[in-house]
């Protein structure tokens, strides 16, 4: 069988995480979501995307297909429920799609009229979807768990060194070759996971549920708080509560990062705070790219929402529910608008239009210093990304 992801309809509330990825490939808890789907599913996905993603996120068809949708959450149910699925049949939530069954053929005629000339199947539980940024943090703190054990059931973990202070050690699970120093790790209140080559430094304070993913660094004093994921190859210094690192990201020094998401290649820079709740306790509203508004968000705490490839300079502040775009270029004293548009350079006196061929080569310098070559496709979708966002840049 072929498994094919797609998320059309979810993908414009989730900008600026989908311009520059599809919709599986969102980190909600240690893994992505299409991560999550290949552990389940035992194969390898290809993804339905945008025309301009397409190069990078290359389409694999074979001659029976199934299409699931990239926003939900899989689980042995729907894995068990899928594989019942006949030839152009769907499983459903609800008005939800979960899952198509079709011949190559069909996959470029895909439409509505096709979907509903067969009889679907009803899923026979409740599922997980991720539907709005702000779900990015509400879903992380299960799909910690879920991943945990997904990631551990029936291994052993790597010792945990005698110089390590631990509380529930029964809940740590360490990959090997992790590096741990003098740190404090305590799982009594949720697993705690520490990925393969990670490096936790002297002083460091660990509180689970977390996960500090392959490559990660945990600077020396950071005080890492529960439900929080560091993507791979990240490295986090300061205070982080409540937040998703992507990966490939640096908050290196101290600052506050709380109930925020940080999307890949990003940089913040020292003493970079982003409030998570407003003075008044309201609920917190946040910049929503497909209704171009600010929409409520249920939540009284949210941070930051920062786009790839987007900076900020030292003693950067981040107002409560900010989303920062793609390649953003923030510095200054004093809080920023709570919407940056991508490809924008300047503080709260001012801002004008990052030059886009500046900014590929910077791309290609952090790449290669992460050992990663940023190729002409990547290139070519920072370009895209870039025309697509201008009119946002005129708000600025």
């Amino acid at each position: 069988m072929n498994y094919i992801l797609f998320g059309a309809q979810s993908r414009p509330h989730l900008l600026p995480f989908t311009f520059i990825r599809p919709l599986a490939d969102i980190r909600v808890g240690m893994l992505t979501i299409r991560e999550k789907w290949e552990k389940h599913l035992g194969a390898a996905t290809s993804t339905l995307t945008e025309p301009y993603l397409s190069e990078k996120f290359p389409l694999v068809k074979k001659e029976d297909n199934v299409l699931i949708n990239g926003s939900v959450f899989p689980n042995a149910r729907l894995v068990k429920e899928i594989s019942k699925l006949k030839p152009n049949q769907t499983l459903i939530s609800g008005e939800v799609l979960i899952a198509h069954r079709l011949r190559s053929k069909d996959i470029d005629n895909l439409d509505m009229e096709l979907l509903e000339a067969v009889t679907p199947m009803e899923t026979s539980g409740d599922i997980k979807k991720l539907s709005r940024l702000w779900e990015i943090l509400s879903l992380n703190g299960p799909a910690l768990l879920d991943d945990f054990t997904l990631l551990t059931k029936g291994r052993k973990s790597q010792p945990i060194p005698e110089h390590v202070r631990v509380l529930a050690p029964e809940n740590i699970f360490i990959e090997e070759g992790a590096r741990l120093e003098m740190a404090t790790i305590n799982a009594s209140e949720g697993p705690v996971y520490i990925g393969k080559n990670a490096h936790i430094m002297d002083g460091a304070l660990l509180r689970g549920p977390l996960a500090v993913c392959e490559g990660a660094v945990v600077k020396m004093g950071a005080r890492i708080y529960a439900n929080s994921v560091i993507g791979p190859h990240s490295k986090i210094g300061g205070e982080m509560i409540e937040s998703v690192v992507f990966g490939y990201s640096n908050k290196v020094h101290d600052g506050f990062l709380g109930h925020s998401v940080i999307g890949e290649w990003c940089n913040l820079g020292a003493g970079t705070n982003a409030s998570n709740l407003k003075n008044n306790y309201e609920l917190v509203r946040l910049w929503d790219y497909e209704e171009e508004s600010f929409v409520s968000t249920g939540l009284q705490f949210c941070g930051t929402f920062m786009g790839d490839h987007s900076k900020c300079g030292i003693n950067t502040m981040f107002n409560t529910g900010t989303v920062v775009g793609v390649n953003a270029q923030i510095f200054g004293s004093g809080f920023m608008r709570n919407f940056i548009p991508s490809f924008t350079w300047g503080s709260v006196a001012g801002t004008s239009q990052v030059d886009i061929e500046k900014a590929i080569q910077v791309a290609r310098r952090v790449f290669a210093r992460r050992g990663r070559n940023f190729d002409e496709a990547d290139a070519r979708v920072l370009k895209n990304v870039f025309d697509q966002t201008f009119s946002y840049r005129k708000l600025a």
